[in-house]
C-alpha cells in the first residue's frame, strides 16, 4: 500500500538522518581524542547535531468547513488504528488550530489553550513557553474510545454574550454572517484557542508535525496561522470538495496565503475531496472519470495551477477501505496517488535541504581542522630543516640559529601587539553591529507602536506608523550588513598582513548575507498591508482589536527575526576570528618548541639525532592524523550521499 510506502519513506529518511548524526558524532569524538577541537569547533558541531536531532517535517491541512479535512488526516496517517482518531462528522469538527506531534520528554496528552487568552494581545507562540497557561488532558493510547473522547474535547464550544465574543475578536458587528449566528444576545464560540496533541504515532516520533486548521476564516482571525505556522510548513494540503467546487474564499486564501509562498508552489498540494459524491451506478466508469477530470481541470484553472497539482480523492472511502483491507475500494478512492506524491516529492526535497546545510557545515569544520594540521606539520618541518642543517656544525652556528629564532619570536610578539589592538577594534565594531540588531531597542520601538495604536482609530495613521516601523527595522538590518562588510574588510587585511609577515595560512573571512532577514520582514509587511487594505478609513471596535492582534503577531515575528540574526551574527563573528586565533596560537607554540629544541641541543641536554628522530615521529603522527581526518570526512560524505532506499533496506 502507498500508505506503507509513505511510512517506509519517512522511516528511511529518519534512518538516513540517524546515520548522519552517528557519523558527525564520531567526527566530534575523534577531534576530541586527537586534541584538535577548541570550544568554537565543539559548539559548532553540537549546534549541528542539535539541529539534526530537532529536525521536523511540518505538514498543514487547510480547508473550509465540511471539506473532509480531518477525515483525510485519519485516512493518510491513522488508518492502522482501525477507527477514526480525529473526530470527523458533518459540519464543523476542528474548532481551533491543532498541532499533532510527539515529544518524548512530555506525557501523552492534549494541551488546550483557553479561548479567553484571545482577550490579551499575547501570541500563541509566547504562550507555548508557559505550560501552566494550558489545560492538559491525559491521552490513554491503549483505549480507542478514551482517545476519541479526549480528541473530541478539542472541538468543544460554548455560548457567550456578544460583548464577550467581541473581546476575543470573534464577533464583528459589520459581518452579516456573524449577526445570523446570534441567538438571544449570545453566540457560540470555540472553548479553545489552540491545541497541541502529544501522541506517540510512529511518524510523529520521527519528527512529523501535522497542523489541522479550523476553516478558512481562522486564517483571518488567528494571525499566528497567517504569519508563522503556514509560511513555515514544508507542505500544505489545500482541500476542496467536489460537491462545492472552488469558492471565492478558496481562491482568496490560495492566492494570498498558500499558492504564493517564498519557495514557489513546491510542497503546495491541492486535494479535491469527496469524489464519491460523483460515483453513480447509472453512469459508466468512463463517464464518472470524465466528470472527475472536468472538476480537476476547472479547479486547477480557477487556482491558476496545472491539473497535475490537483489530486481527486475520497478520504472517507479511503479510510473505510484501509480499515477493511478493501483494495478495490482503496483504488477507487484514489488515495494512493496522493500518498505517493507526498512520499516522492516532500521527503526527498526535505532531505536535500538538510543534506546541503550539513554538507557545508562538515566541509567548513574539516577545512579548519586541516588548517591546524597543516600549520603543525609546517612547524615540525621547519624545526627538522633547522636541526638537520646543524649536523656537523659547531656551537657558533647553533648560537646563530638561537639568535635567529629569538629574533623571529620578538618580531612575532610585536605582531601580537597589533593582533591585540585588532581584537580591541574588532570588539568595538562588534558592539556597533549588535547595536543595530538590539532586541531591547526593538522591543521599546514595539511598545511605542502599541501606544500609538491605542490612541488611533484611523487606519491612515496606523498605516503610516507601521510603514515607519518596517522602514526602521529594515534600515537597521541594512546598517548591520554595512557593518559586517567593514569587519570583513578589516579581518581580510589582517589575515593578509599576518600571512605576509609571519607565513600564517591565508584565510578568506566567510561571507555573511542579511537577505533572508529582509525577505522575512518584506513578507510580514506585505501581510500587514493586505490586512489593512480590507479596512475602512475608521476602524470599528472589532477591527481595532483584530488589528492589534495582527500587530502583536508581526511584532513577535520581527523580534524572532532579530533574535535569529543576533545568533547568526554571533556565530559568524566567532567563525571570522577563530581561524586567526587558532593560527596565532599554533604559531606561538611552534616558535616556543623550535627555541626549546635548539636550546636543549646547545646545552647538550639533548643529542641532535635524538631530537631529529623525535620530530620525525611527530611528523609521521601528523601525517597519520591527516589520513584519519580524510577517512572521517569520507564516512560523513558517504552518510550524506547515501540514498534513502539503501538506508531503508539496511533498516528493514
Amino acid at each position: 500500500m502507498a500508505h506503507d510506502n509513505l511510512v517506509a519513506d519517512f522511516e528511511a529518511y529518519s534512518a538516513w538522518r540517524g546515520n548522519l548524526i552517528q557519523r558527525i558524532g564520531e567526527l566530534q569524538r575523534w577531534l576530541s581524542e586527537q586534541d584538535l577541537n577548541d570550544a568554537q569547533t565543539n559548539m559548532r558541531i553540537q549546534h549541528l547535531l542539535d539541529k539534526l536531532r530537532d529536525d521536523k517535517l511540518n505538514i498543514a491541512f487547510v480547508a473550509e468547513f465540511s471539506r473532509g479535512k480531518s477525515e483525510l488526516i485519519n485516512a493518510i496517517f491513522f488508518a492502522e488504528y482501525k477507527q477514526r482518531v480525529l473526530p470527523s462528522s458533518a459540519g464543523r469538527t476542528t474548532m481551533c488550530p491543532t498541532e499533532l506531534q510527539y515529544d518524548p520528554a512530555r506525557a501523552n496528552c492534549i494541551q488546550l489553550l483557553p479561548i479567553e487568552t484571545r482577550a490579551s494581545d499575547t501570541t500563541t507562540s509566547e504562550y507555548k513557553r508557559y505550560p501552566e497557561e494550558w489545560v492538559s488532558v491525559p491521552l490513554d493510547i491503549d483505549s480507542g474510545d478514551a482517545m476519541l473522547a479526549a480528541f473530541q474535547q478539542v472541538g468543544q464550544q460554548k455560548w457567550v454574550s456578544v460583548e464577550e465574543a467581541k473581546k476575543y475578536s470573534l464577533y464583528d458587528e459589520n459581518d452579516p454572517d456573524h449577526k445570523l449566528q446570534v441567538h438571544d444576545g449570545k453566540i457560540e464560540i470555540p472553548c479553545w484557542r489552540h491545541a497541541i496533541i502529544n501522541f506517540p504515532h510512529p511518524l510523529l516520533k520521527q519528527g512529523l508535525v501535522i497542523l489541522d486548521t479550523p476553516g478558512l476564516n481562522a486564517i483571518g482571525t488567528e494571525p499566528e496561522l497567517t504569519l508563522n505556522l503556514l509560511p513555515n510548513a514544508h507542505a500544505i494540503l489545500f482541500i476542496l470538495a467536489a460537491d462545492t467546487g472552488v469558492t471565492k474564499t478558496d481562491i482568496d486564501v490560495w492566492r494570498n496565503h498558500i499558492g504564493r509562498s517564498q519557495g514557489g508552489q513546491r510542497g503546495r498540494i491541492v486535494v479535491l475531496n469527496k469524489i464519491d459524491g460523483l460515483w453513480d451506478s447509472l453512469k459508466s466508469e468512463a463517464e464518472i472519470d470524465g466528470e472527475i477530470d472536468r472538476q480537476v481541470k476547472t479547479s486547477a484553472d480557477l487556482l491558476g495551477i496545472k491539473p497535475s497539482q490537483v489530486f481527486p480523492v475520497s478520504a472517507q472511502k479511503g479510510l473505510v477501505a484501509k480499515i477493511n483491507d478493501d483494495e478495490p475500494l482503496l483504488e477507487k478512492a484514489r488515495l494512493v496517488r496522493l500518498e505517493t506524491a507526498l512520499s516522492e516529492d516532500l521527503i526527498p526535497s526535505k532531505q536535500e535541504i538538510v543534506r546541503d546545510n550539513t554538507h557545508t557545515e562538515v566541509e567548513d569544520l574539516v577545512l579548519a581542522t586541516r588548517g591546524i594540521l597543516n600549520a603543525r606539520r609546517d612547524g615540525v618541518k621547519e624545526q627538522l630543516d633547522e636541526l638537520t642543517a646543524l649536523r656537523g656544525k659547531n656551537r657558533d652556528v647553533i648560537e646563530h640559529m638561537l639568535d635567529k629564532i629569538a629574533e623571529e619570536k620578538v618580531h612575532f610578539e610585536r605582531g601580537m601587539q597589533r593582533f591585540q589592538a585588532l581584537r580591541s577594534v574588532f570588539s568595538q565594531q562588534t558592539n556597533v553591529l549588535f547595536g543595530y540588531l538590539g532586541v531591547d531597542v526593538l522591543k521599546n520601538k514595539i511598545t511605542r507602536m502599541r501606544t500609538d495604536m491605542e490612541g488611533s482609530s484611523f487606519s491612515s495613521g496606523l498605516t503610516s506608523a507601521m510603514q515607519k516601523f518596517f522602514k526602521d527595522v529594515n534600515g537597521n538590518i541594512t546598517k548591520s550588513a554595512e557593518q559586517v562588510a567593514e569587519i570583513q574588510a578589516m579581518m581580510a587585511g589582517m589575515y593578509k598582513k599576518f600571512s605576509e609577515e609571519h607565513g600564517l595560512g591565508s584565510v578568506a573571512p566567510p561571507p555573511f548575507s542579511t537577505l533572508k532577514y529582509h525577505k522575512e520582514i518584506a513578507r510580514l509587511e506585505r501581510s500587514f498591508n493586505e490586512h489593512f487594505n480590507t479596512l475602512g478609513a475608521i476602524l470599528t471596535t472589532s477591527q481595532n482589536a483584530m488589528t492589534k492582534k495582527f500587530f502583536e503577531t508581526i511584532a513577535s515575528r520581527v523580534v524572532y527575526v532579530y533574535e535569529v540574526a543576533n545568533r547568526d551574527v554571533d556565530n559568524w563573528l566567532k567563525a571570522v576570528m577563530a581561524p586567526m586565533e587558532t593560527q596565532v596560537r599554533e604559531h606561538q607554540m611552534q616558535l616556543r618548541r623550535r627555541l626549546e629544541s635548539v636550546k636543549r641541543i646547545h646545552k647538550a641536554t639533548d643529542t641532535l639525532e635524538d631530537r631529529i628522530n623525535e620530530l620525525t615521529e611527530i611528523e609521521a603522527g601528523i601525517r597519520q592524523q591527516t589520513v584519519e581526518l580524510d577517512a572521517q570526512l569520507k564516512r560523513a560524505y558517504e552518510a550524506l550521499s547515501a540514498p534513502m532506499q539503501a538506508v531503508k533496506t539496511r533498516a528493514a
